[in-house]
């Protein structure tokens, strides 16, 4: 197996290791569990590589270069986003100072803040 691209994290190369799977070609991604742990081994070892069979190079390397932006829809037809409910309310209630006194507090007491976040009522305005 020969190493075609490197990636800072691990999603990114198994996005192009399906694109390549998908197009039949066996792919290993090596270093990801390393990475995964610490982050900051990413600049050291070189990053997350991306790797495939040495007959299949260049083959793997012309799929990842393929650009198909051109086959996407226009945004003006991807249509609209899902819309939210009527009866969800968007606006929680912001705690209180007492209330962020007193999960401060439990905080430092406790280790855990215990705030105490509720919903507004249907229909306030305020």
């Amino acid at each position: 197996m020969i190493t075609i691209a490197r990636y800072w994290l691990p999603m990114e190369a198994h996005i192009d290791r399906a694109r390549l799977e998908a197009a039949g070609i066996n792919a290993f991604v090596a270093d990801e569990h390393t990475i995964n742990m610490n982050w900051l081994h990413s600049n050291a070892m070189g990053g997350v590589r991306l790797m495939v069979p040495a007959d299949r190079i260049e083959e793997a390397k012309e799929i990842l270069a393929a650009d198909h932006s051109d086959s996407l829809p226009p945004a003006d037809q991807l249509g609209d986003a899902e819309e939210i409910p009527d009866d969800y309310d968007l606006d929680a209630r912001r705690p209180t100072r007492n209330e962020r006194r007193a999960g401060f507090l439990t905080w430092l007491l406790l280790g855990i803040p215990l705030f105490g976040f509720r919903r507004k009522p249907k229909g306030n305005t305020d």
